[in-house]
């Protein structure tokens, strides 16, 4: 490889040290940078530049880097540092041994689908749209008790009206965050589907529902109570009581180092959720 970019959650005191770690490890035969994920928006250039980008911290960590990795095709290699860590690669444990195994080319890129949004709106002066996410776009309350009207058509067609805590549209990658805590179905990380799921629902339905993938989602905000249009848990745009989000899949896609097989996922799937099976204590009929 030509270059690669180690990019570190700063508030992790562990991930910086690994970081740095393999940064001095790996430089001497490898060029390489290492830089802050809190400093992400201005190396554009040098991501760009760059043939993988390391993450060492946990999804939230990838969420910001794939920004930019997204737009110019850049692979990530994620190692994890934090609790559920979905997306990521490697364990903290093993990213010493390992990463130089896919520094050598001894990997496959796996995409996964994102989502886009945009904005149609009377009043709102900042930027429409499209805004693309990985995990997911979320209409919510903002700083009032009271729940949200929200309108949700799909292709068209007059789904139901939610009065609800918050609406989230999630990715196949997503249905594993906010969709997932609030008791959303888990779908395969390849999967092209999108899920739609209310958050405290009043009125309406109250489960997930997975549509195929080259669905539109229209989401009104009606009522009398203000909105937030929340891509990936980051980024809030304000919306007011008409205006409206358009939501369909991506031309961006997420692109990552993998070594492990696809069926990873499901070998790790309840023991980062905490349900690992304990066979030792499993009961026998």
């Amino acid at each position: 490889m030509k270059e690669v970019g180690i990019i570190y959650n700063s508030m992790n005191a562990n991930a910086v040290d690994l970081a740095n770690k393999l940064h001095e490890g790996i430089s001497s035969s490898q060029q390489m940078w290492i830089n802050s994920s809190d400093d992400v928006q201005n190396l554009s250039e040098q991501i760009r530049n760059s043939d993988m980008i390391i993450t060492v911290g946990g999804d939230g960590t990838i969420l910001r880097v794939n920004r930019i990795t997204s737009e110019c095709g850049v692979p990530i290699l994620g190692i994890n540092m934090g609790r559920l860590g979905f997306m990521t690669e490697l364990t903290a444990e093993e990213a010493l041994d390992k990463v130089g195994k896919y520094l050598s080319g001894s990997f496959r890129v796996e995409e996964r689908n994102m989502l886009q949004s945009t904005i149609s709106s009377g009043s709102f002066s900042g930027d429409l749209g499209p805004h693309h996410a990985l995990n997911d776009i979320v209409l919510a309350r903002g700083t009032s008790s009271r729940v949200v009207t929200i309108k949700v058509l799909v292709d068209g067609a007059t789904l139901t009206v939610f009065r609800s805590d918050a609406v989230i549209v999630s990715s196949a990658t997503g249905s594993t965050g906010y969709n997932l805590s609030v008791g959303g179905p888990i779908l395969d990380p390849l999967s092209q589907s999108i899920v739609i799921k209310p958050v405290a629902a009043h009125i309406g339905l109250s489960t997930g529902i997975v549509l195929n993938d080259y669905s539109t989602v229209e989401m009104i905000v009606e009522g009398f109570q203000d909105s937030i249009m929340s891509i990936d848990g980051a980024y809030d745009y304000p919306l007011i009581p008409g205006d409206s989000v358009m939501i369909k899949q991506s031309e961006r896609k997420a692109r990552f180092a993998r070594a492990n097989p696809p069926e990873h996922f499901y070998e790790t799937l309840t023991r980062r959720l905490g349900f690992g099976l304990d066979v030792s204590r499993a009961v026998r009929y």
